[in-house]
């Protein structure tokens, strides 16, 4: 097997970069399908819009409705077909930016991503996460390169949740976690080849900005103000922990992440990140870290206020039959679970799961008596 590593053709990230974006966008087309959902038009998307009709470009807009589906990448390629556009601008976060690559793809059109949240690192990846209509996790949809063109405007990301961010930070996190299960077992990356020295190396770094920037990164953002900490996280979020998991390779906490898409009600709201942050403390159990590094980890997620229990990530009222199912389907031969350097049982994952809420109760509890 090879040894294979992908990265976008180009990252920018600045502060009001909206009003730039147009001469990053020149050498990709000039008849633009923008994809964004009917909030991130508001906040930006009409704006940004309107700076690249001054710039001489010509738009087709089009509303995202919600869901990474087939159905969705369906219809909105069906208008860049009859639009005839040479590139497809991704605006939002997410499953929006995932349904634009799907459609240039589709399209053979040029694909660029304008991300306004710095919640997960799907913006610089060559593949998109496609579900059912119902929210479910269908498969992993691989095309044939990264985007053309990736752009964080740092002003409009600090202008966002900041529970948004801390997912962001959660899903980054992930990164270097599942590299180093990859490497052990001597998976696949999500290029379908070896993980490469490259990818794990960007892993490391992305953890280490991570720990040092991230609680100031999340004050930042509170506060709604750009600072060199929140700069440094979004490029962690996004770029670093981007190349780090497509190029490492991904296990346990993604596999996790997939298996709770299939429940329903109020865990259905959670963030992809808020999900992740579950799926790694539950890796870390299987792996039977050590409990200084277990806890190094739960610290850092507590005082980013992601949910790592089984109330906060709404898991309480779950059954065992909803976690059996849960952890059937994080086990399943064609997830990325494969990657754990030994075999995973979905009964070993029902345990892990009500083992992370064990732990971070006990965590919580201990602390306070201290």
């Amino acid at each position: 097997m090879d040894i294979i590593f992908g990265s976008p053709s180009r990252y920018v990230q600045g502060k009001d970069l909206l009003t730039r974006a147009g001469d990053y966008i020149k050498p990709y087309g000039k008849k633009v399908l923008v994809l964004a959902d009917e909030n991130v038009q508001e906040i930006c998307g009409d704006d940004l819009i309107h700076e690249l009709e001054n710039d001489g470009f010509g738009i087709s807009k089009v509303t995202f409705q919600g869901e990474c589906s087939m159905k969705e990448i369906e219809r909105i390629t069906e208008i860049g077909e009859k639009d005839d556009v040479n590139a497809v601008l991704g605006v939002g976060t997410g499953k929006a930016l995932d349904t634009a690559k799907a459609v240039a793809a589709e399209l053979d059109a040029s694909m660029l991503i304008f991300n306004t949240l710095a919640s997960s690192d799907a913006p610089t990846s060559g593949l998109s996460v496609i579900y059912t209509e119902d929210g479910e996790v269908e498969k992993y949809q691989f095309y044939d390169k990264n985007p053309d063109l990736v752009m964080n405007d740092t002003r409009i990301i600090s202008q966002g949740p900041p529970h948004m961010l801390a997912s962001g930070i959660s899903d980054a996190l992930a990164t270097l976690i599942e590299a180093r299960a990859t490497r052990q077992a001597h998976g696949q990356n999500m290029h379908d080849g070896k993980a490469t020295i490259a990818g794990y190396a960007i892993a490391e770094k992305c953890e280490e900005i991570l720990f040092q920037y991230g609680i100031q990164a999340y004050a930042a953002n509170k506060e709604k103000v750009v600072t060199p900490a929140l700069e440094a996280v979004v490029e962690a979020n996004t770029l670093l922990s981007g190349l780090g998991f497509e190029n490492g390779g991904i296990a346990g906490a993604h596999a996790i992440h997939n298996g709770l898409s299939a429940l329903h009600g109020d865990i259905h709201s959670m963030s992809h990140g808020e999900k992740v942050a579950y799926g790694i403390v539950a890796q870390l159990v299987l792996e039977n870290r050590p409990i200084e590094e277990l806890e190094r980890y739960i610290d850092f997620m507590l005082k980013l206020d992601l949910p790592i229990t089984m109330e906060a990530l709404h898991l309480d009222e779950a059954s065992d039959e909803d976690l059996k199912r849960v952890a059937e389907l994080a086990v399943d031969p064609n997830d990325t679970m494969t990657n754990m350097p030994f075999e995973v049982t979905a009964d070993q994952v029902v345990e892990a799961l009500k083992a992370v809420d064990v732990y971070v109760k006990d965590y919580k509890r201990r602390k306070e008596i201290e």
